[in-house]
């Protein structure tokens, strides 16, 4: 069956989870440091589902790499890519704050490890960490009504060879929006503190460790599940521009409630285990959070002036 008629038939949700306001697919507006600076240019990507989270970030365009073999890349090159940032991570809110655990990650320590002081207003969700290093500005992105689709990896698999591809990500879909993590078949045994970037600079040219250390995607995307979801954003330069992932070949396995995969990965047959987080056949991914009634009633007072410049901001 394809990814829509699994939602048509086994729509479900789960009992806890975020908030409604935090669901959906933010991206990165500014975050500001506690020494005065502040990044408005990279490009950080926050899909939330109901209990886990996709998070992808990436130097500008420019900045980015080209899609070439990875025997190919020079040193210069390699350490770009061993400094992109993509996981997904199950995500726990006790109000007002938002940790993750249980992560599956392309970097091998973890970057980010405070949870998020989380407020929302209109589209603009502002993080605070704790500690007063920063603050982020996300903006939920315009999307017409649809789908909240989570489901978390277990496992990539060959069917002929049982060849284990990938283990642990997921694929979060929400409105006009799509996201893909596929973990590494096996996780790098390394000492703890180890760096991603180290690894890959002691593996320059060699096409077999390289494979092994990138042997990851995080891919963001824009489509709907009619016509599919094309990626825009991803950890692996190859696969923008391409399909996100098949939108047919799901089975609901009734017997313990997973939902498995056929499909083809460049040219062999692969099955996909997923687990379900929520199946949601729509939700508006609202703009808006309003106000209330004597906030209203101010705004429309003085909005000769509150409102003499204001404009929706992504």
């Amino acid at each position: 069956m394809t990814l829509a008629e699994l939602l048509a038939q086994h729509a479900r949700r789960p009992q806890q989870g975020v908030p409604e306001w935090m669901l959906g697919y933010y991206k990165r507006r500014a975050i500001s440091f506690a020494n005065g600076e502040t990044d408005l240019h990279t490009h950080v990507c926050w899909l939330q589902s109901r209990t886990f989270t996709i998070d992808l970030r990436l130097p500008l365009q420019d900045r980015q790499v080209a899609a070439k073999t990875l025997a190919d890349y020079s040193a210069e090159e390699l350490q770009v890519l061993a400094n992109y940032e993509g996981w997904e991570a199950l995500s726990e809110w006790r109000e007002p704050m938002l940790s993750w655990h249980s992560d599956t990650s392309l970097q091998l320590h973890n970057r980010w490890p405070e949870p998020a002081e989380l407020k929302r207003f209109g589209n603009c969700m502002i993080e605070f960490a704790p500690s007063g290093a920063y603050v982020e500005d996300w903006r939920l992105q315009p999307s017409a009504p649809g789908p909240l689709i989570g489901l978390r990896l277990l496992e990539e698999r060959e069917v002929e060879s049982a060849v284990v591809r990938h283990r642990g990500g997921g694929l979060i879909v929400c409105g006009d929006y799509a996201a893909l993590v596929l973990g590494r078949a096996e996780p790098l045994a390394v000492p703890d503190g180890t760096q991603l970037r180290d690894l890959v600079a002691a593996a320059v040219g060699d096409g077999a460790q390289l494979a092994r250390l990138f042997n990851f995607e995080t891919s963001v995307a824009q489509g709907s599940l009619v016509e599919g979801f094309t990626v825009n954003l991803s950890t692996q330069p190859a696969r923008v521009g391409q399909n996100l992932l098949a939108l047919d070949g799901f089975e609901y396995l009734a017997a313990d409630g997973r939902v498995r995969q056929t499909l083809d990965v460049d040219g062999i047959r692969c099955e996909r285990l997923f687990t379900i987080d929520t199946l949601e056949i729509t939700l508006p991914f609202a703009q808006a959070t309003g106000f209330t009634p004597g906030a209203a009633a101010w705004f429309e007072r003085e909005s000769p002036t509150l409102a003499r410049y204001t404009q929706p901001l992504c």
